[in-house]
């Protein structure tokens, strides 16, 4: 089987994680799993949005852009199942952020997206509200214990706009609402057999007839495309070799101001935000004069 990266999506409480620890073994695949507990800010987030909404969205920005890296590595040898797409960290930072934070964190995350790798097959997972709710409540994790159903109400309708209309990879959609596929094995198969069509990858299992409709839609989107080239050597090389220990000075400044919210930190990682942005736009610049060359 030729490797491929699978990509899980959807809204908080779905079941992304489940779904793809369920999926490895029957595809023999390695997990990317995002590491949101690593996220010094989060709780704090949960408690005061307004307050720790940048923190919380830089910190998850470089965290999974780190993360996003290793796909090629690990694509070139066997199949990879992940439980988010980078492509999260945008939806939430419009939700969560406004005006010079929001302007901020766009333009670095512009930058940063046109070097991840797109997956091959992206599953959108979708729940109503109250069973995320419940799910949310059953997994009982300490900092999600505030979780209001407003704001889950409010991720799922922004998941639902960001997918109406996807097309940075080829999506199936399984609305979760019915399917048990934790207790439920034919459920399990099901889903299977819809990711293994849509991958080309072997025989698929017919719906099963309760769960035919809601259950998945056909794969559309464009093909996946080529993991994206090293940088070129030279001064290229250098510029990301700058911009990578830059990009790490901020990943340990927000680790470190995690450690003390009340801080007034809002200037300090402003400014370490700022002189990531400019190294990575100086790479980019130089990446394009290379391109045309």
């Amino acid at each position: 089987m030729k490797p491929f990266f699978l990509a899980i999506e959807g809204p908080i409480g779905v079941g992304k994680t489940t779904l793809a620890r369920l999926l490895q073994p029957r595809f023999s695949a390695e997990l990317l799993l995002e590491a949101f507990e690593e996220n010094p800010f989060l709780s704090n987030f949960y408690g005061d949005r307004a307050r720790y909404a940048f923190q919380t969205q830089m910190f998850f920005l470089l965290s999974r852009y780190r993360q996003q890296q290793e796909i090629p590595t690990v694509v070139a040898r066997e199949p990879l199942i992940g439980d988010y797409t980078f492509g999260k960290d945008a939806l939430f930072a419009r939700l969560n952020l406004e005006g010079d934070e929001l302007d901020m964190y766009r333009r670095l995350y512009t930058v940063l997206a046109d070097r991840i790798v797109r997956p091959d097959l992206v599953i959108y997972l979708k729940a109503d509200t109250d069973d995320l709710m419940a799910r949310i409540a059953a997994r009982d994790r300490p900092y999600e214990r505030e979780m209001d159903s407003d704001y889950i109400a409010q991720v799922a309708e922004a998941y639902k706009r960001h997918f109406s209309g996807y097309t940075s990879a080829p999506l199936l959609t399984v609305d979760t609402t019915d399917l048990n596929y934790v207790a439920d094995p034919s459920a399990l198969a099901f889903v299977e057999g819809r990711v293994r069509r849509a991958l080309g990858i072997g025989a698929y299992q017919q719906a099963l007839p309760q769960i035919d409709e809601p259950g998945a839609t056909a794969v559309r989107g464009p093909s996946a495309t080529e993991p994206t080239p090293a940088p070129p050597a030279g001064r290229a090389l250098s510029t990301f070799l700058a911009a990578n220990e830059t990009m790490g000075r901020l990943g340990a400044l927000l680790a470190e101001l995690g450690a003390r919210p009340e801080a007034d930190t809002d200037h300090q990682l402003r400014t370490a935000a700022r002189e990531a942005l400019d190294r990575v736009q100086a790479l980019a610049e130089i990446l394009e004069i290379v391109s045309d060359a």
